[in-house]
């Protein structure tokens, strides 16, 4: 039997570990943009095109590379970064272990630009699929150009595994966040399809988060700083008013290496207890500086995830730290009534013999019930059909009889068949006896005894089911707005409205892209009363985003969930009688009236047996 274990050629082992190195191309971008900073640059620029599918380019004016250099990159295992083993615990760059470059080539057409300051003369090569097809003597600016096209141009499968662009545009959005957070101080530029994303200039972090997310974060941010012999920490948290239900703003960084870490998040969700509002994390972007030589970095190809020596301390200083500044920093409002400007310096009583009680004065002829005097009030109008001068119309204490008639042709209209739960037979509105508790449940007699239906679980319930519909059936009517207002996301929130766009505008939604991040809001869907279009907007985002995150649902099942949470009357509104017998009529013509988006149940039921079994107790 002849031999069958063989060495793999280096073209098969590249593309090997390029699948565990360049998972997408955002994996691409963070391994060239990480070069671009361990080379010393402080201007980077980021180019794509098809979100990375068909082009990224990373230019930087770092150190550069020499021939030599240029060509020894691309192979496996080459690195400047360490030499010995005993280096892997004094590691403070970003790259090291030399697989990044290698496992690029084999999957895309690559083109490299550089020259040294020193040199006269650039390095140009190109490489497909790990085969060097062109090394020469070229004409370029100091520093590194590289540019990557065709991603998994030979691996078809990886490359049918792509989301979308706007999904594969987030991933890349993550990273060049994270990068450009650990990196204040460099000059950073973000270019997609000839459109500028982000153009950051070299600042402070507070003005880094600022850039990055928002002007209306300046206002959110607490500064956390500790120096401790075991780490040093400093940065950000956000204030706990201001958390959100989904993930996405939370940044560990350990000597300037973003990282994952659930064990060092656990000890700012402590610090934060009692703070936060339920199932809700705060914004933090926190730096620790450590010794090297006490964690140990090589244990995942992506390097996000870290061992620490003596965890227990780093968690303890952490949550003790975070805490002290968000008391420090007086996170919540207060009065104080020492100062100044209080309301008692800003009244000034007057003395009591100045105080003048008011006066009244009535006619005590007045009667509006005279039809042969005119009323002792004169209108204004000059007009020959003056309202107020018309005499009082006879049989005028009939008019309540005719309105009450009304009523109950408009009842009569409205009853529908009966409604059978649970063998129980729901009264027709007419008959329906209805009492709102606590500004939170319906109770309405039914013949066994009464059940409770819980408001705004039912409406939740009501409003899914339909905008569902309506996704499905393009059927949602709009409510235009009398003034139309933008609305300015963040670069993610974004790119993820440009994918949901036509389902957005599928419930009713008129929006339009209005320049770099913003829309214009000109119509919300029908159902949504008396609605900040901004907020709605917001809230959808973030309520798809948590249950893409938590349930794993269908994008349009996701939307309408979100949509109906956020739109639903909420526990403690108080609601007429017309409003609880309209709210049960479509609860019940529901495919699943009985069942909340929740999992739990929208109608209990008790039953006169119950209840006298109660009292006989």
């Amino acid at each position: 039997m002849s031999d069958i274990i063989q060495l793999l050629p280096d073209a098969v082992a590249n593309q090997i570990a390029a699948g565990e190195v360049v998972q997408r191309p955002a994996s691409a971008v963070k391994e060239l943009v990480e070069n671009a900073i361990d080379a010393g640059a402080d201007k980077i620029q980021l180019i794509l095109k098809d979100a990375g599918k068909s082009l990224i380019q990373v230019i930087d004016n770092g150190c550069g590379m020499s021939v030599t250099d240029a060509r020894m990159c691309f192979e496996r295992h080459a690195t400047s970064k360490i030499k010995k083993a005993e280096d892997l615990f004094a590691i403070r760059t970003m790259g090291f272990r030399g697989e990044a470059m290698a496992s690029i080539a084999a999957i895309a057409h690559v083109e490299l630009k550089t020259r040294r300051h020193e040199d006269e003369l650039g390095t140009c090569i190109t490489i497909e699929g790990s085969e060097v097809l062109s090394q020469e003597a070229c004409s370029a600016n100091t520093g590194t150009s590289i540019s990557i096209k065709n991603l998994f141009y030979n691996t078809p499968a990886r490359r049918n595994f792509l989301k979308s662009n706007p999904v594969e545009m987030r991933h890349i959005i993550d990273e060049f966040q994270r990068v450009t957070l650990a990196n204040p101080h460099i000059f950073f530029t973000m270019h997609h399809d000839g459109q500028e994303v982000y153009h950051l200039p070299g600042s402070t972090l507070k003005q880094r988060i600022i850039h990055l997310f928002g002007n209306n974060y300046n206002e959110r941010l607490v500064p956390v700083e500790e120096d401790t012999i075991v780490i040093k920490l400093h940065g950000f948290v956000g204030k706990p008013e201001y958390a959100r239900k989904t993930r996405g703003e939370q940044f560990f960084f350990v000597n300037n290496r973003f990282i994952k870490d659930a064990y060092l998040n656990h000890a700012i969700m402590m610090a934060f207890k009692e703070l936060l509002p339920e199932d809700t994390f705060p914004l933090y972007v926190l730096f620790i500086e450590i010794d090297p030589a006490k964690i140990d970095i090589n244990v995942h190809p992506t390097k996000t995830e870290i061992k620490y020596q003596d965890e227990q301390t780093i968690y303890a200083i952490i949550r003790s730290a975070v805490k002290r500044s968000l008391g420090r920093y007086n996170i919540t409002p207060s009065l104080d009534f020492d100062q100044e400007n209080s309301i008692e310096h800003l009244v000034t009583p007057k003395p009591l013999e100045e105080i003048v009680p008011p006066t009244i004065s009535f006619n005590p002829d007045f009667n509006p019930f005279d039809s042969d005097k005119k009323p002792a009030y004169q209108s204004t109008y000059s007009g020959n059909n003056d309202y107020r001068n018309s005499p009082i119309p006879k049989n005028w204490d009939t008019l309540y009889e005719i309105s009450k008639k009304g009523t109950i042709v408009q009842q009569q209209m409205h009853e529908e068949k009966a409604i059978e739960v649970d063998d129980q037979e729901i009264n027709k509105p007419s008959e329906r006896q209805l009492f709102q508790i606590q500004n939170r449940f319906i109770l309405s007699q039914i013949k066994s005894g009464f059940m409770l239906i819980n408001q705004q679980a039912a409406h939740e319930r009501i409003l899914y089911e339909r905008f569902l519909q309506q996704l499905q059936t393009h059927s949602g009517v709009s409510q235009q707005s009398l003034f139309p207002q933008s609305v300015t996301l963040n670069s993610a929130d974004f790119e993820l409205l440009k994918e949901l766009l036509p389902d957005i505008r599928a419930l009713g939604f008129d929006i339009r892209e209005f320049g770099k991040n913003t829309v214009v809001v000109e119509g919300i869907p029908a159902d949504l009363i008396n609605a900040d279009e901004s907020e709605i907007l917001e809230q959808l985002l973030e309520g798809f985003k948590n249950n893409q995150a938590i349930l794993k649902l269908d994008k349009r099942d996701s939307l309408a969930r979100s949509l109906a949470r956020n739109a639903a009357t909420k526990a403690g509104t108080k609601m007429s009688l017309e409003e609880m017998n309209l709210l049960i009529d479509q609860l019940f013509a529901c495919q699943m009236p009985n069942l909340a988006l929740n999992g739990k149940l929208v109608i209990t039921t008790f039953t006169l047996n119950e209840l006298l079994e109660r009292f006989d107790k």
